[in-house]
């Protein structure tokens, strides 16, 4: 498995640790210090490695900060790009690989808890404005609160692919095809799951504005 494809088996949802394959025979395998000698130097292989000896160790951080889940797939994914993308500031004389993995880990936990917490506060926001006073019987329904209180509810219906792509979507900004890059899943597919969830989207929010006025 080369790099690239190291990378493309990081897929959300899916996040797939490959077993370790024995050099042939009569080669050495790599140690650590060389595979980190190699992944700083830009070799697409020492990725391969450096995913199929520490991917687990990485994913089983996030488990323990997030359970098993899309959150976990996704920061172990993060992971691995980030570190690939910023090889240029791993410096192998300063430490072993596998411990900057885990550092790159530990800053994508916490930009994950921060967007779990921005997200919260915005619903707070949300509902605090949406709740603040009834509104004039002429007044339409302020669809951009009505949407993300909708959105947040409507995730916890949600199965996987479905949730994570409508997190990209809407908590993200990503487009179609940015979404269908990410994850992996074929573009005409994450058009299809975004197009069923926005009508039942706007099912319930026609259903709620007629509640709100009658």
């Amino acid at each position: 498995m080369t790099g690239v494809q190291a990378l493309r088996a990081m897929n959300m949802g899916n996040v797939e640790v490959v077993d370790r394959v024995p050099a042939p025979r009569g080669v050495a395998e790599p140690d650590d210090v060389e595979i980190g000698r190699r992944f700083a130097a830009g070799e697409e292989q020492a990725l391969a490695l450096a995913y199929q000896r520490w991917a687990g160790q990485i994913h089983g951080m996030a488990v323990r900060a997030f359970g098993p889940g899309p959150d976990a797939e996704d920061v172990t994914q993060q992971t691995f790009v980030s570190a690939w993308t910023g090889r240029a500031g791993y410096r192998p004389d300063h430490g072993p690989l596998p411990a900057w993995l885990v550092g790159v880990c530990r800053h994508k936990i916490a930009d994950t808890w921060a967007r779990r917490d921005r997200q919260r506060r915005e619903a707070e926001a949300a509902a605090t404005e949406l709740q603040s006073g009834p509104p004039p019987v002429s007044a339409a329904v302020d669809t951009t609160v009505a949407d993300r209180l909708l959105v947040l509810d409507e995730l916890d219906r949600l199965d996987q692919p479905q949730r994570g792509i409508i997190e990209l979507a809407f908590f993200e900004d990503l487009t179609h095809a940015q979404i269908a890059q990410r994850t992996g899943i074929p573009l005409g597919t994450v058009k299809s799951h975004i197009r069923r969830t926005l009508e039942r989207l706007r099912r319930r929010l026609e259903a709620d504005g007629a509640a709100l006025h009658a």
